[in-house]
């Protein structure tokens, strides 16, 4: 298998300003380009571009998953033990408000994984995990 490559996804903004304050001061994203209705993030190592839209988008739906209701939308990074804790740590320092706040799934189970689910300025739900073995990602 050769070696994976950075993944790029566009999702809708609101404003470009907030976005920019929050993807940079909250999760520590740095810019890549920039233009007046787009901005690109570094995004762990993978590209992400906020768009600007002109009208706000129903996000409101949902599926139980493991007695949680999860945005159907969303995107995220999984993360190494180490960096998931320094990320929550991060966040609960910055009193940011959680959709479901950080939690270990299937403890002591194949495909143990803690996870947390949040929103940015544009109501985008973003899902933050780390598995307890990496070999599981993939795993039934």
């Amino acid at each position: 298998m050769s070696k994976l490559r950075p993944f790029h996804l566009a999702f809708p903004i609101n404003d470009i300003e907030d976005t920019i304050k929050w993807y940079t001061k909250i999760l520590g994203c740095t810019i890549g380009r920039l233009d007046s209705r787009w901005v690109d993030f570094n995004f762990f190592g993978h590209q992400i571009s906020g768009h600007l839209i002109d009208k706000k988008d129903d996000l409101s739906k949902t599926n139980i998953v493991d007695g949680h209701n999860i945005p159907v939308r969303h995107f995220g990074v999984i993360l190494k033990p180490n960096d998931w804790k320094l990320l929550s740590k991060r966040l609960n320092d910055s009193k940011i408000e959680y959709i479901i706040k950080p939690n270990t799934r299937f403890k002591g189970e194949k495909g143990e994984q803690s996870t947390f689910f949040i929103t940015d300025p544009s109501d985008n739900v973003l899902e933050f995990k780390s598995f307890k073995n990496d070999s599981m990602i993939f795993e039934n």
